[in-house]
Formats: structure tokens, sequence, C-alpha cells
């Protein structure tokens, strides 16, 4: 005859060990590892701010996920026609349109200033040409408009009409670490380099993914550019 009373002892220690278990496990995802070649679990200037995406209360949301970045202004147009027919069709703008454009590793240059151009030689790399075809520009070919052509949708242009830049984390940490090895400095120097050097606004999200599903949890429809 089995004794009930051993079936229950072990019980009690199971849920301590489960409960050990997820207290490690929420330690250890809630680490930041600054050493190099690794990733880190916490952005590196306090708690992530995802708080904006509350802001988004337009009827009309959409996010634009950046694919691969072939010429200038290359996917800005898109969102500009999307500010553009709504404007025209029913006269709506920010903020009853809502945009977001969500930056991985491909699109980087779009949300890179000036300085990150000219040092790492973004528009050599990317193969980004001006206007006038030639490669070469050191400076940020997507954040205004030349004089020549006032009507071309650049990063300034958006930002007037409420659209929100993002730059995946992850894909900034990579770049860093290629970037590293062509320059031999370390990966969190250039790293913090490249933060510092985003293009004013720019959120800094913890993975393009993430936004996007987020994006989308908070009403935005989406269209891949």
């Amino acid at each position: 005859m089995t004794d009930n009373r051993m079936l229950e002892k072990p019980a009690p220690r199971r849920k301590f060990l489960a409960a050990l278990a997820a207290a490690a496990g929420a330690t250890v995802l809630g680490t930041a590892f600054s050493a190099e070649g690794t990733e880190a679990a916490e952005p590196p200037r306090g708690s992530w701010d995802l708080a904006w995406l509350d802001e988004l209360k337009g009827k009309h949301r959409q996010v634009f996920e950046v694919g691969k970045l072939e010429d200038v202004p290359g996917p800005l147009h898109v969102v500009a026609n999307y500010l553009d027919a709504w404007r025209e069709a029913y006269e709506l703008e920010y903020p009853d349109v809502n945009t977001v454009l969500s930056i991985a590793g491909s699109g980087f240059p779009i949300n890179a200033g000036d300085a990150i151009w000219a040092k790492y030689k973004l528009s050599d790399k990317w193969r980004l040409g001006d206007s006038a075809g030639k490669e070469g520009a050191m400076h940020n070919l997507f954040l205004h408009a030349p004089p020549n052509d006032a009507k071309r949708a650049s990063v300034k242009g958006l930002q007037a009409r409420g659209t929100i830049f993002c730059q995946c984390n992850f894909a900034l940490k990579a770049i860093a670490r290629e970037f590293a090895l062509a320059s031999h400095e370390k990966p969190d120097k250039v790293y913090d380099e490249l933060v510092a050097g985003l293009n004013p606004g720019v959120r800094l999200v913890p993975a393009n993914t993430m936004l996007v599903g987020l994006a989308q949890e908070h009403g935005c429809a989406y269209e891949f550019v």
C-alpha cells in the first residue's frame, strides 16, 4: 500500500526549484554584457523608451519596414506617397495619419548623421550616389532634399510630417563590429559612436522585428519597402 504522504512531499521542493530557476532566468535576461562581441540585453542609456508607441493615435497608421537600400531617396518616397495620398484624397495629415519607418542594417545610412557618413564612407560602402549620380558623398544624402529638387522625399521633410524613424539595436551592434574590424577599434567604442551619431529624433529600439510587431499591436498597418 502506497503512503500518500510520500507522494506529497516532493511537491513543495519542485515548486521551490521551479521558482529558483525562473528567478535565475530573469536575472540572466536582465543582465547587460559589455564584453567585446556580446549582445547587450539592455539599452546603453537606461531603460528602453517605447512609450512613444502609445502616442500613435491617428485614425490611419502605418509602419514601413525598410528592405535593401539601393538608391536615393529609396524607401522614403513610398512614405511620402502614402502621406500625399491621404492629404490629397481626404485632406488628412499628421496627427490624423501616423507613419513609422523601421530600419535595420541594410537601411542604416538613412539614420546615420553626416559625421558617420564621412568617417565610415557610407556612400561608397552602400554604393549610394547623389542626384548627379556621383558616389563618395561625405554627408547623409537622405537627410535633406537638394535645392534643385525641393519636393524630393527626405528625412527632415518626413519628420516634419510626423514620421518616426527607428533603428534596430541588434543591427547597430553588428554594424559596429564590422566597422571595428576595418578601423581596428573596439566594437564597444564604435557602437557608442554610432548611437551618438544617429540623426536627431531617431528612436533606438531593441530589435527591428520587435518594433514591427509592436507597431502593429498599436494599430499600424504594415508595408515592406
